[in-house]
């Protein structure tokens, strides 16, 4: 979950590192560091954010043409000055950087401390500084890429790495195991980043590192090997990513900024796949596998977070749509219980990023065992991009803030569309039905942006909550995901307890919290449920709750039992999830402004989990 970035040219190192770090920093901001070869090794490192870290740089005054950066979310030792990366070799001249965790660094460090070397932080990733060194100056082997080569072999765990040593002042090298890293080639000049966003505004030509290689870099050339010392060639893609996308574009959140993107990247996501014309759905990325996808014995969805409640809401969209047995999980629990799956069995896994650790995990374990392994995801060339049988992409666009907004509505659109033309193909789904569906999809960027017209009695909305000590979320069927999406959002930004529940759960037990003081989010737009939702509303209101709905306008019971009322456009039920759940963010993020919370840097998160 850290950031890395290097740099070997022409231009000043710590400039372009600076510049990267702070593009990274949504990856980890709980310190932060970089390393400079100018003659000899220049560390300069600490806890907080990257700006710290670019003034003690400009005081120093540090100038170099070659260096790697990194910012840090804590995995191994608190956040404190000793553990910030890079971290250093005993004889200070080997220094590392690194994304990951060392499951092995236990027994490699006592190793280590026997064989005289001294350990100053409490992280696992000053073993790989300490094991290099011992390997090149007392084993078997004195060529310092050699003894890169052996400890990594010794390593068990995760690693994106960078390396450089002072003794070889024109390299950089890095290494890759279930941690993204990615090369940037630019003019007699190279790059080396965790993601696109500190590349971009360098160079659009990009090697995407795999499993157990590495590459040594020089300025305007590299090598790519397996760790086994088996040369490789690497195809160059080309970036997608614009810088204008990575900047606030004069908003005062990334966050805001991606809630008010969301009519162009529902629109984007939609873009080329509607087919008003004769009301189907056309998903190039499907084509080889929609038979499978179609006669496949059960659907089982895979994400975390955000992610796996728009698979929620996919189960809800699968089962009603296309009638198929769909099982969600959560990716980080479905690989340790020994999951049944096998031949005739889809997985498909949701990730933003394409890179979420226990995701991948679980795309490789229902591989293994021999099921279509299908991926919804943001990024391209993302290693769920690759490593999957099939998929779609979002085209979401780049999310930079930690809370995920944009992507939500994006993968819920693609789930839609998916279940649309399961269902076709099926023929569970009428005809009629299916092209009043594909209709409203297409008019459904122009009644997300009716609803962000409301911004500002949101925002006066969420003054008289802030300081409210929980809230309560209710929401049924198709909006009960929903219910538990606002929830995370507000206790992700705003550090607020927050529980989502199904509404007729809110009887067996989450009842006895209500009174006068508990806010109770009201998610009312299933026109199907609407009786039941209006009888949760009573019994909130004979307990003093305050209730805030969220329904159509037309709903006049519910809007008349609320003492407050945030309306969305009319829709289908199972597409209302893509408007009910635009004010819950809106009220989320104002409420954690008010607060005066990091909105894009919450505490303790970082945006992309690619540690376990």
């Amino acid at each position: 979950m850290c950031g890395i970035v290097g740099y070997i040219g022409d231009k000043n190192a710590s400039d372009v590192l600076i510049k990267g770090l702070k593009r990274l920093e949504y990856r980890g901001y709980d310190s932060a560091g970089l390393a400079l070869i100018n003659g000899h090794l220049d560390i300069v490192k600490g806890k907080g954010k990257v700006l710290n870290l670019e003034k003690q740089v400009n005081s120093q005054k540090l100038t170099g043409k070659i260096g790697i950066g990194h910012t840090r979310w804590a995995t191994h030792g608190e956040p404190n000055d000793v553990n910030s990366h890079p971290h250093l070799s005993q004889s200070g001249k080997i220094a590392v950087v690194h994304n990951g965790i060392i499951e092995n660094y236990g027994a490699l460090k006592k190793k280590l401390i026997e064989q005289g070397r001294t350990f100053h932080s409490e992280t696992d990733t000053e073993i790989i500084a300490q094991l290099i060194e011992e390997i090149y100056e007392n084993g078997s082997t004195h060529e310092f890429e050699k003894a890169l080569q052996f400890a990594l072999k010794q390593i068990v765990g995760t690693y994106g790495i960078a390396v450089v040593n002072s003794d070889e002042p024109d390299k950089i090298y890095v290494a890759k195991k279930g941690s993204p890293l990615l090369l940037g080639i630019g003019e007699n000049e190279m790059f080396i980043a965790s993601d696109a966003s500190p590349i971009v505004e360098y160079t659009k030509k990009v090697i995407y590192l795999e499993d157990g290689e590495m590459a040594v870099v020089t300025k305007g050339n590299y090598e790519v090997k397996t760790i086994d010392d088996v040369t490789l060639t690497k195809e160059i893609h080309e970036l997608a990513l614009s810088l204008d996308a990575i900047e606030k574009a004069g908003y005062p959140h990334f966050m805001l900024k991606e809630i008010f993107e969301q009519p162009n990247s529902v629109a984007d996501c939609l873009r080329g796949r509607l087919r008003l014309d004769n009301h189907t759905i056309q998903l190039g990325g499907l084509v080889d596998v929609m038979d499978q996808l179609v006669n496949a014995k059960r659907l089982v969805i895979a994400a975390c977070g955000t992610s796996w409640h728009s698979g929620l809401v996919g189960e809800y969209l699968f089962e009603y749509l296309a009638k198929m047995p769909v099982e969600v999980e959560y990716a980080s629990e479905f690989r340790y219980r020994d999951p049944l799956i096998g031949e005739g069995d889809v997985l498909l896994v949701i990730s933003q990023s394409g890179e979420t650790a226990d995701t991948l995990a679980a795309m490789r374990e229902a591989k293994a065992k021999g099921a279509l392994v299908l991926g919804v995801c943001n990024v391209v060339g993302s290693t769920i991009a690759r490593e999957t049988d099939a998929g779609v992409y979002t085209h979401a666009g780049p999310e930079i803030g930690v809370a995920s907004t944009k992507a939500f509505t994006a993968q819920v659109v693609v789930l839609t569309m998916i279940a649309i033309a399961v269902g076709q193909q099926r023929g569970t789904l009428d005809d009629a039905y299916a092209a009043k569906l594909i209709e409203e999809l297409n008019r459904l960027p122009g009644k997300i942006k009716q609803i962000l017209e409301q911004n500002e009695s949101i925002k006066e909305m969420a003054k008289l909550f802030t300081y409210a000590p929980n809230f309560l979320y209710l929401g049924r069927t198709f909006n009960f995901p929903v219910a538990l999406e606002g929830a995370l959002k507000l206790k992700e930004i705003s550090y607020i307890h927050a529980e989502g529940y199904p509404a007729a759960e809110m009887k067996h037990g989450p009842i006895a919290l209500i009174d006068a003081m508990m806010p109770v989010v009201v998610v009312a737009a299933t026109d199907h449920t609407n009786d039941k939702m209006i009888s949760n509303i009573e019994e909130v209101k004979a307990r003093k709750g305050r209730i805030i709905a969220v329904t159509n306008e037309e709903n006049t019971e519910v809007k008349e039992l609320s003492e407050f009322f945030i309306s969305i456009p009319s829709t289908e039920d199972c597409l209302s999830p893509l408007l009910t759940v635009i004010p819950l963010q809106l009220l989320s993020y104002y409420i954690a402004v008010n607060r005066g919370c990091h909105v894009d840097q919450p505490r303790n998160l970082a945006k992309s989990v690619t540690v376990e």
